[in-house]
Parts: C-alpha cells; sequence; structure tokens
C-alpha cells in the first residue's frame, strides 16, 4: 500500500447518518494516517440534523459534511480508495460501483438511528449508540498494524472488526 494516508470511504444508503458519524470519527482518530470520506448508494440530499447536533456536541467541525452519491468516489479524478466499508446492511446487500485500484472491503453493520421513534430523548440515544459503535470499530481498526499485515490477514481482521458484538462496551469519548 502507498506511502500516502490510507483513503477509507463509508456507505450507506441514505448518507445522512452513520457513514458521516464514520468519516467524522477516522478523520479525527486516524489524523495523518488515514483520510475518511463518505456517500450513500441513494443520498438523502442532507445530513440528518441529529447527526449534526451530535457531532458538534461532540467537537467535531461539521461545516465541510454534505449527503452525497457514491458515484462520486467511482469517477476519473476521485482518491484513490484503499478501504470501502459499508455501515448499513441495505448498502452491503446493494451492487456497488466497480472501485479503482480494488480497495479492501468489509461490512460494519449499525443500526440506523434515523428510524428511531419517540421522544427526543429516545433519538438521541440511538444516535449516541450508533456513533458509540462506530467509535469502538474505527479505534480498532486505526490500532491495526496495516502496514505490515498482508492482505488475507488485514482483510481477516477488517471482517472480524464488524462481526464483534462491541455494541455494549463503554468508549471513551463516545
Amino acid at each position: 500500500m502507498a506511502d500516502r494516508p490510507f483513503n477509507a470511504l463509508f456507505l450507506c444508503t441514505g448518507n445522512s447518518a452513520r457513514s458521516i458519524m464514520a468519516e467524522a470519527i477516522l478523520n479525527k482518530l486516524g489524523q495523518g494516517k488515514f483520510r475518511a470520506y463518505s456517500a450513500g448508494s441513494q443520498p438523502k440530499g442532507q445530513v440528518n440534523p441529529n447527526t449534526i447536533q451530535l457531532l458538534r456536541g461532540l467537537g467535531y467541525d461539521t461545516s465541510s459534511f454534505r449527503s452525497k452519491s457514491w458515484s462520486e468516489f467511482a469517477k476519473p479524478g476521485a482518491p484513490p480508495l484503499d478501504f470501502v466499508f459499508t455501515v448499513c446492511d441495505n448498502a452491503a446487500g446493494e451492487a456497488c460501483p466497480v472501485w479503482p485500484g480494488q480497495p479492501m472491503t468489509a461490512h460494519w453493520g449499525i443500526p440506523d438511528p434515523a428510524e428511531a421513534r419517540g421522544s427526543e430523548a429516545e433519538i438521541a440515544l440511538a444516535f449516541k449508540d450508533a456513533y458509540r459503535m462506530l467509535f469502538q470499530r474505527i479505534g480498532i481498526f486505526t490500532a491495526l498494524p496495516i502496514r505490515s499485515l498482508d492482505k488475507l490477514s488485514l482483510q481477516k481482521k477488517l471482517r472480524e472488526i464488524g462481526q464483534n458484538k462491541i455494541g455494549q462496551a463503554v468508549v471513551s469519548g463516545a
């Protein structure tokens, strides 16, 4: 893999909540080592206001986030992708574009907080839970010795991160 920061794309259907959170988290936790992006197969056109509120409350700069199509990352001139992660079950089952450079892929399904119903507090909790799960998975990912792992071992570890039942773990910063 290249001597530049690794590029990772997080995919979801609407690109309004989970994939945006994952982009924010990886850009913060992996600063200098990773560059994260997000996109959707059927982008909503705007980031969910609860996502923006949560991220701002955690100290993230949300000014550059936008809901965009994954086709932007399959076009000539798009950043070369090293990793592509689906964070929702719908996107995992869809036929993805062909990514230049054949990036490593894994499915890290997270329940959709945008589907949460109930009081404002219950909805906010669903967003915090999604953030917490993503934060933990991305923390594990950023700690991997990526440059020293062979491709097969790395692919296995990426899948294991997505299969872990880590939703109950307490993560600092989340």
